[in-house]
């Protein structure tokens, strides 16, 4: 046996339920807690040995949300209502898209989301702007 996978056999107890895809809300809410410890230890380092880890339990994450929690299909205005509901969010929350007035005016349907404000919500959300669309 090597001694990489004689290492990762003695060890392995301890490090696979961070590789572990989420199968329900606990084991998700356990597996981000776990990433929140990793990323204050890794930072901003991606040099870190433990940022491709951070990456790997984040796509898992992504990955869970994704199938249990999908942002719906419909107008620009409902996949908004539904992020800032999803993320307890109010008007004054996204100041990247505009004023809180101009938010307002957007939910009330009084003024349409333009290219500006979507790649902004693409960029808060870290969604693909043609769900806006």
């Amino acid at each position: 046996m090597s001694t990489l996978v004689k290492q990762a056999s003695e060890h392995w107890r301890y490090v696979a339920p961070l590789l572990r895809k989420p199968a329900n809300e606990d084991d998700d809410d356990e597996l981000a807690e776990a990433l929140d410890e990793l990323l204050a230890l890794v930072r901003d380092d991606e040099n870190h040995p433990l940022a491709s880890l951070a990456s790997h339990m984040g796509d898992l994450i992504e990955a869970y949300d994704e199938t249990r929690r999908p942002i719906p299909k419909g107008r620009g205005v409902d996949v908004l209502r539904y992020l800032m509901l999803e993320h307890e969010l109010t008007e004054a929350d996204l100041p990247e898209v505009g004023p809180p007035s101009l938010i307002s005016e957007i939910l009330r349907g009084q003024r349409q989301l333009d290219i500006h404000h979507i790649r902004a919500l693409s960029d808060r959300f870290d969604v693909p702007s043609d769900v806006f669309f």
